[in-house]
Order: structure tokens, then C-alpha cells, then sequence
């Protein structure tokens, strides 16, 4: 019986492409009878291929999960996608085995024809990357366990140096893994610090996973809370002030990737991190509300110079 190929290998695609299609779908994009399709799945089936039938309305078909099919095929916008994404993953600091990085690539340039190989080599001439590449990326086994754990809601045991080359042992629940600026993070709740910790994962030195479960934070937001973690991290001052606004107000005019907003009964916390509290002074100000520092002390007293001085400089107009 006559099956045209092109027709039979475009089903397998669509099929490595998708989850499942259903016999109407594959008839109509095909453009032929819902007989021809289940023609070219017992063509593909009869080649070792597991296609299986999905029983519902309409019908339809799979690959089995877990199959590995042979060598694939890509277009010649897939093959570059692949191989720039490979690139900007080792320079980003999003790759965390550099050999399989550079042997993926080296595979794919082998069978990548001339045209393809010369437009790759001119894109890499030109193409520049303003973000810094984080030096020690993390392993490979470490970052897979953490995002099991995380997904699964276990415990993990760690042994992590701390920035002083502290070395400790932590029970940690990991509520999610985030990258930043090259550098991969994990956020969750530390036992030893009974609290909200963030960890270099370049920094652990062993893992451990524990036949103990949690819960994650209702409405968990990892980027969001890993940026506000980072925000205080490093710097020199933490700043807290009680905003008299709502959160939703606090959101739109406060840059959210600098500072970590909490709701309370009176209003909005904001806590963040600078190298200079007379700066710090000149952006509450700026906010345009009431507010209250709570820390550290001496800000108040280069609060209210810095508003004595926008006073007699621009009037009453200038603070509403």
C-alpha cells in the first residue's frame, strides 16, 4: 500500500512537537481524511515507532513517554536557535556543565552545513553580551537535586560555606531556584537560622535529600523574593521605613527589584539596602508619603535636613 513519506515523517514531528494531537487535528493540518491519518500512524507503528491510540472523543495519538527516538531533524532557523542558545547559555552563567556545553556544540557544528556554519561564525563576530559570565558555575548533580527537592517539597541537608569561607551543615526547605546576573541562587526556609535564607548554590559542597516534606509559602513568588533578598544582601545600610500607602500604591513607585515591600496593619514596611543613607533620605522623600524610619536611627536626623534643605530650595509646593 502507498503511504507518502513526507506526510508519514511530518506526523512523527508534530507528534515530538506536541503532548498528543487528536485524529481531527492531524486530518485537517494534513489536509486529508481522518482514514489516511490512521494510515500513516500504522506506518510509523510498523517502523518500531510507539505511536498509541488515546481513547475520548475524537480519538487520538502519542508517542509513548520515555521514548527515545533516533537522530532528529531540525530546519536551519531550529539548528541556529540551538547553537546561539548554547552560546548565550555558557556566557550567562545559565550552564552548569561547561564540557557537555562545548560538546553539544561541537556535535551540532559537525554536521551543521557550510551556509549555516558561515552565517553561525558571522553572528559570532558581531554578537556581544552585556552581562557578566559567573565564573564558578555551580555543578551540575547540585542544581537537578535542588529543583527536585523543590518541586517534591523534601528537605535537603547541606553543607554550605558562607561568605566569611564558614563552613555549616543546614536543614533547608527549598522553595524555589532563581538565576541572577549569572549566579545561581536557591531561596527557602533555613532550620539552623529558623528563617528565610538565600544560598549560593556554587557555595554548597554537599546535598542531601531527607525523607522529610513541607509546605511552600502560599502564593510563593521566587524571583520576586530572591530580588528583594539580594537587595539588602550585600549593602552597607539596611534601611526599614512604615509607609503610609497601600501595597498596591508601594508597587507602582517603588522599583520592586531594589527593595521588599510587606503589607502591615498600617500601611506598607519597606526594607532595602544602600551604601548611602543620604541618598536613602532623598528616595523616601521622593515617594511622596508619610512615613516613618524605623532603621537605622541616624537616618531620621539626614531625613529631616534633607527636607529642611527641599524646603527652602523649592517651597512647600515641592512635598504636596
Amino acid at each position: 500500500m502507498y503511504y507518502p513519506t513526507s506526510r508519514v515523517l511530518t506526523v512523527l514531528e508534530w507528534l515530538q512537537a506536541r503532548d498528543g494531537l487528536s485524529c481531527a487535528e492531524l486530518a485537517q493540518r494534513l489536509e486529508v481524511s481522518p482514514r489516511s491519518v490512521r494510515r500513516y500512524v500504522e506506518q510509523l507503528q510498523s517502523l518500531g515507532i510507539p505511536v498509541e491510540g488515546r481513547s475520548g472523543r475524537g480519538g487520538g495519538y502519542r508517542l509513548r513517554p520515555g521514548f527515545k527516538l533516533p537522530p532528529l531533524t531540525f530546519s536551519d532557523d531550529e539548528a541556529l536557535a540551538l547553537a546561539l542558545g548554547l552560546r548565550a547559555a555558557k556566557q550567562l552563567g545559565l550552564s552548569t556543565a561547561a564540557p557537555a556545553t562545548e560538546s553539544a556544540l561541537a556535535k551540532l557544528e559537525r554536521v551543521f552545513p557550510a551556509h549555516l556554519t558561515d552565517s553561525l561564525r558571522a553572528l559570532e563576530s558581531t554578537l556581544s553580551f552585556t552581562a557578566k559570565a559567573q565564573p564558578a558555575p555551580p555543578a551540575t548533580e547540585t542544581v537537578l537535586a535542588l529543583g527536585r527537592a523543590a518541586q517534591q517539597r523534601q528537605r535537603v541537608q547541606l553543607e554550605y560555606e558562607a561568605h566569611r569561607a564558614e563552613r555549616s551543615n543546614r536543614a533547608v526547605d527549598v522553595y524555589g531556584l532563581a538565576v541572577h546576573e549569572g549566579r545561581w541562587y536557591a531561596i527557602g526556609h533555613c532550620h539552623l537560622r529558623s528563617g528565610l535564607r538565600l544560598f549560593r548554590v556554587d557555595r554548597i559542597h554537599s546535598l542531601q535529600t531527607l525523607a522529610v516534606t513541607f509546605e511552600r509559602p502560599p502564593q510563593w513568588n521566587t524571583p520576586r523574593v530572591v530580588l528583594e533578598q539580594l537587595a539588602v544582601w550585600a549593602a552597607r545600610w539596611t534601611v526599614v521605613a512604615q509607609l503610609e500607602m497601600t501595597l498596591a500604591k508601594a508597587r507602582e513607585r517603588v522599583p520592586q527589584q531594589w527593595v521588599a515591600l510587606e503589607e502591615t496593619s498600617s500601611g506598607v514596611t519597606l526594607r532595602f539596602g544602600v551604601g548611602s543613607l543620604e541618598w536613602a533620605a532623598r528616595a523616601l522623600i521622593s515617594l511622596e508619603c508619610r512615613f516613618t524610619v524605623q532603621e537605622p536611627p541616624e537616618l531620621r536626623a539626614i531625613v529631616r535636613r534633607v527636607a529642611l534643605e527641599v524646603l527652602e530650595t523649592h517651597g512647600d509646593d515641592t512635598l504636596g
